[in-house]
């Protein structure tokens, strides 16, 4: 158990699509958009493509790092796939199949959009499909996925549209649904499966920027330049990013394995520097996303800013207060995570520490 001030921060927009398959977005208008963003690394996940790490294109860029990865896409279900060097065949498996074989190849898998119900709208008298259910369909599998999606923005939104007036404010406001947090059954059903397992959660966007292309620009209702700042998958390294690909490649996979990965809401406030971890009265610590035996710990959570902060053991609330920094007692056996908000809006929604 290492301590958490030797991590390093990283904050990455994850779950976008480019060109390789359905995105309207090249590679390079992506590394440039997360650059003008402020974020750290891109992690993009085409359809069935690692055709832009075949073509060279992982790696630094100016300040950021594009980490290739890809959206294993069967019909039912879809699995975001980092840390493999190709594509994933899921032609008659499993979603259970999928996620062994994503491990196989070294990789690591998230259920993307796994709680997907498809969506409705009615336009005036008639109920019609804007969206198709995606939802991954081996939650409850021991070994159906690695991690998950715990919000997917874009996918999200369009499946709680229930008329063009709800879509219309959303498209003029995104940041202020964003405001309002994850979606609350989202988060019970992660709370339910986080009691019996480890799920390591990231948040994407599910973003391709639909439009078209004009004069050599992207017209489009979604653009990236908004959606980018809307949330961040803020991952803590054990190692500041080195230059090498190879070794940064699996800095980030690591942490994500870990589940050292923070929800994070940028255009509220940053989050580098935020920590949290668990530790024993010998002085060991359990860090974010890990396991430790459940004993008497004391839970220290350290913020770059004062906010109201919400502990919560396997889903149910047991401390609230408004500071940058908690010390509380902990000991019974459960996963502790932890929610911060700012005027109101979300801003930092930690994966959990299990005490077992």
């Amino acid at each position: 158990m290492s301590h958490p001030n030797k991590s390093h921060d990283l904050s990455c927009i994850v779950h976008v699509h480019s060109t390789y398959s359905d995105g309207t977005a090249t590679v390079q208008e992506l590394l440039d958009l997360t650059r003008h963003a402020g974020a750290d690394a891109l992690l993009l996940t085409d359809h069935d493509s690692v055709e832009a790490r075949r073509d060279g294109l992982e790696g630094h860029h100016d300040g950021v790092f594009l980490l290739v990865g890809t959206e294993v896409s069967p019909r039912q279900g879809h699995y975001l796939a980092f840390g493999v060097d190709h594509e994933i065949d899921h032609g008659g498996r499993t979603a259970t199949e999928i996620a062994a074989a994503v491990r196989l190849a070294g990789g690591i898998g998230f259920a993307a959009h796994p709680f997907s119900r498809g969506g409705h709208m009615l336009i005036p008298r008639l109920a019609r499909r804007i969206a198709l259910p995606l939802g991954w369909p081996a939650l409850d599998e021991e070994a159906g996925l690695d991690g998950l999606e715990l919000w997917s923005v874009l996918t999200d939104a369009v499946e709680s549209w229930r008329t063009p007036a709800e879509a219309m404010r959303w498209l003029r406001d995104p940041e202020a649904a964003v405001a309002e947090g994850p979606p609350a059954r989202h988060l019970a059903i992660w709370d339910r499966l986080s009691a019996r397992r480890r799920v390591p959660a990231i948040g994407g966007l599910d973003d391709h920027q639909r439009g078209i292309r004009f004069r050599g620009r992207v017209r489009s209702p979604v653009p990236h330049q908004r959606t980018f700042n809307l949330l961040r998958t803020h991952v803590l390294c054990d190692r500041p990013l080195s230059g090498e690909v190879a070794t940064d490649r699996a800095a980030i996979v690591a942490a994500l394995r870990q589940g050292g990965a923070w929800l994070t809401c940028p255009s509220v406030a940053p989050a580098y520097g935020a920590r949290m971890w668990a530790e024993d009265a010998a002085g060991r610590c359990a860090l974010m996303g890990g396991e430790t035996a459940a004993a008497p710990h004391l839970l220290r959570v350290r913020l770059p800013q004062p906010a109201a902060l919400k502990v919560c053991r396997d889903g149910n609330l047991i401390h609230e207060t408004r500071s940058a920094t908690l010390d509380l007692d902990i000991g019974a056996s459960g996963a502790y995570r932890i929610e911060a908000r700012i005027d109101g809006r979300f801003w930092l929604l930690s994966n959990p520490i299990h005490l077992r």
